[in-house]
């Protein structure tokens, strides 16, 4: 140039954009992988099947098949594992996916010293049954001289030759006005409300129980260990009784009366 200076060299492109324009722009325009609808079929095909392959592993096939029945929470030989298996039958064969928790829970349920069950899938092969039993809080004597087992929600569920040992015996000794008001007081009522009775006491004091005696709806008797007697009334306000009465059993005594909670007694 005229001046002697060196003219500034000419832009990268000859549109006169600096390069790194040029090379952003170039990205945006760059082409893009783009399924086509065959394509796309296809994929949706192979995952329908790889989806259908693994339903039928799962729910069709024997690779999942149920191995074994695992229960848990037998107390006693009363309920064995075979019982609860054997109650279980036919809907604890197959792929485990297609066990019927629910009618697998009411069979096992069914079972008469079972109060509760719990059933759950154990992957891969095992079916998880949890029960529990029931406990006897009084036992029944009836005309027959057995003796049938109750629990705390008033459940009978087991007869026998015997009581267990350390549940009360519920008797019927009904005197004749107690025998006149059954129409109004049915004996099944006068037995629950005894049970209600034993199943309310503490277990410091229903050890000590050998017997609940029902002569009427308002006349019931505890007899305790040693001799004592406990004159309890109806089986009304069961909880308060229930803890004058081991406040009572503190004292020297035979004869303890409880029918009036508020006015308990103690002589002998």
């Amino acid at each position: 140039m005229a001046d002697g200076r060196l003219a500034d060299p000419p832009p990268a492109s000859g549109r006169g954009y600096p390069r790194e324009e040029l090379e952003f722009g170039d990205e945006e325009h760059a082409p893009r992988l783009r399924l086509s609808r065959r394509g796309i079929v296809v994929l949706g095909a192979l995952g329908a099947t790889v989806l259908g392959a693994l339903a039928w592993l799962v729910f069709y096939s024997s690779v999942l098949d149920v191995r074994s029945v695992a229960v848990q929470g037998v107390a006693d030989d009363k309920v064995t594992a075979d019982q609860v298996r054997t109650a279980i039958g036919e809907l604890g064969d197959g792929p485990l996916a297609r066990v019927d928790l629910a009618d697998v829970t009411r069979r096992v349920e069914a079972i008469p010293r079972v109060a509760g069950a719990e059933v759950w899938r154990g992957w891969p092969h095992t079916l998880q049954v949890k029960i529990t039993q029931r406990q006897a809080v009084a036992a029944v004597k009836g005309e027959d001289g057995r003796f049938t087992q109750v629990d705390a929600g008033g459940v009978s569920f087991a007869t026998e030759a015997a009581a267990p040992e350390g549940v009360p015996v519920v008797e019927l000794r009904l005197g004749q006005p107690a025998r006149d008001a059954d129409s109004v007081i049915t004996r099944a009522q006068l037995v629950q409300g005894a049970v209600a009775v034993a199943a309310g006491l503490p277990a410091e004091v229903r050890q000590r129980a050998g017997a609940v005696l029902v002569h009427s709806y308002d006349d019931i008797q505890l007899q305790l260990g040693g001799g004592a007697t406990v004159r309890w009334g109806s089986p009304e306000q069961i909880d308060r009784k229930a803890r004058v009465l081991v406040a009572l059993l503190h004292q020297k005594g035979t004869n303890f009366d409880v029918s009036a909670p508020e006015a308990p007694a103690v002589s002998g």
